[in-house]
């Protein structure tokens, strides 16, 4: 069949994708700006990779029309905390209005359970998406999920960091709700299965797992999985806005994604359904089952998608990423520096491609991590975002407080882009030439300030600029790190 694959480079299309190819269906890949979109170069070349915004209509118009299932996994949810609820509908509007001229068979949705008659500013947007989704004249199957796990995903990254890092917890009350957390490699069998399937057309069906727990009772498995002894004490006083900032002070999401995470965990999302089980009979993992295997997959550097991937992730989004792949040169402070490489040029590349997350940036990472906290302090996104993989960067790839713009070795080339709060923009990039008959290593930092304030800062950290990057250079360039095939400092993988 002919797959329709709309927001393939997100956590669930990013491991869909594969499945769906090894069914032998057909993939066209729709994403916002194909520049992001990184898969392995045998997998590139079975997918067509079509750009579209369902923001603007105009874009859609050269969507393919022959296609027979549609998968929808579009949401804006830790990009925006007060109109993701009217973005969303105008996203399932145009993507309704484009499907209908179709000859798709099926639209396939993934939304979350809700049990409750008052729901989050959130899963108000995610019904909404449903139910305009459900005026469409092709037949929809919706699946509607509690807490997914899998490392990788906002949820698993969130407990990770809770419980790695609080020996004791002082919690808001809404620990106490309820939910049938899901592994995701269960998610996406569901999800496989119904593909194509005429037995769940105009279906809406309820998944989760076996366990029914609350937040507090995931928190407490998941220690016991990592053998730490935790202990957790709620609290009725802790407010919604106190508790969103306790979790972004804490964790490694963004404040955006911490307020509406905190204002979709007040409710109870277990399962009240099993009508899945008659059409797409399946045994979901336990919860303590699906951390354990997360693990084992993250320590074999197993990486396939995660949240912190998201352009939102950062809660500042970049319009136009090729605006910003080339640094510009007017109206702006640059530090260069310029050293010989004393070590090969792929060990060179290999410390380059390996910056950030547990590696570091080879001198005085204390003033990085520094550096992070004030980011969070006035609600960036510090350094605990990390990166997905030691090794590996691609373009759209998060790492730390940088996005990764341009990622190719071929041309010797990195490109990050700061998503930290600054009063301006600003770029790292390295780069290795040739230069009389040795190679070097190019490091420039680019800032471009915005007003009086963003001179102000470029003169008061640039003494800390003169020996923090050009340690950082030298030490690139000079010294043969170890590979980086140990753990990334933030999970990702199939599981």
């Amino acid at each position: 069949m002919k797959v329709l694959l709309t927001g393939a480079n997100g956590y669930i299309g990013m491991r869909l994708l594969p499945l769906l190819l090894g069914e032998g269906h057909e993939v066209i890949c729709c994403v916002r700006n194909a520049g992001r979109f990184s898969v392995k170069d045998d997998t590139a070349e079975r997918v067509t990779v079509t750009e579209a915004d369902f923001h603007d209509p105009v874009t859609l118009r050269h969507l393919p029309k022959d296609i027979d299932v549609a998968f929808y996994l579009i949401h804006s949810m830790s990009g925006q905390t007060g109109n993701f609820k009217s973005l969303e509908e105008e996203m399932a509007e145009n993507f309704k209005n484009y499907i209908d001229g179709t000859s798709a068979s099926q639209i396939i949705y993934l939304t979350g359970i809700v049990n409750e008659e008052t729901v989050s500013e959130h899963f108000a947007a995610r019904f909404a998406t449903e139910n305009i989704l459900k005026t469409s004249r092709i037949p929809h199957t919706v699946f509607r999920a509690g807490i997914i796990v899998g490392s990788g995903s906002a949820s698993f990254e969130i407990i990770r960091d809770l419980v790695e890092k609080l020996p004791v917890m002082v919690a808001p009350r809404w620990l106490n709700s309820k939910c049938n957390p899901l592994a995701v490699r269960d998610v996406l069998h569901y999800m496989r299965e119904a593909t194509g399937n005429p037995s769940t057309y105009n279906r809406t069906f309820e998944i989760g797992g076996p366990d029914t727990l609350t937040y507090k009772e995931m928190l407490l498995q998941f220690a016991e999985v990592r053998g730490l002894r935790r202990y957790i004490y709620t609290l009725p006083l802790l407010t919604p806005r106190l508790s969103s900032m306790w979790l972004y002070f804490v964790t490694s999401t963004s404040i955006h994604l911490a307020r509406n995470l905190v204002d979709s965990m007040k409710y109870d999302v277990n399962m009240t359904d099993h009508a899945v089980d008659e059409v797409i009979p399946h045994k979901p993992l336990t919860y303590t089952k699906a951390v354990e295997l997360a693990f084992r997959k993250l320590s074999q550097n197993e990486v396939l998608s995660s949240w912190i991937d998201a352009a939102s992730s950062s809660g500042t989004q970049i319009k136009n990423p090729d605006a910003y792949r080339e640094v510009p040169h007017y109206g702006c402070f640059k530090d260069r520096k310029t050293v010989p490489l004393e070590i090969s040029e792929t060990e060179a590349l290999n410390n380059v491609w390996s910056i950030g997350g547990e590696r570091g940036y080879y001198y005085a990472t204390f003033l990085w991590k520094i550096r992070g906290y004030m980011d969070k302090l006035v609600g960036g996104i510090g350094l605990r975002r990390g990166r997905r993989s030691p090794s590996e960067i691609n373009p759209g790839d998060a790492l730390d407080f940088w996005r990764g713009l341009s990622a190719d070795k071929s041309e010797k080339r990195l490109l990050l882009y700061a998503e930290m709060k600054l009063p301006g923009e600003a770029w790292l990039e390295f780069k290795i030439t040739r230069q009389d008959d040795r190679n070097v290593l190019n490091q420039t930092a680019t800032f471009r300030p915005k007003g009086l304030l963003g001179r102000l800062y470029w003169y008061a950290v640039w003494p800390f600029h003169f020996f923090v990057f050009s340690g950082m250079a030298s030490n690139m360039a000079r010294q043969k790190f170890p590979s980086g095939k140990g753990k990334a400092s933030t999970a990702g993988s199939q599981v």
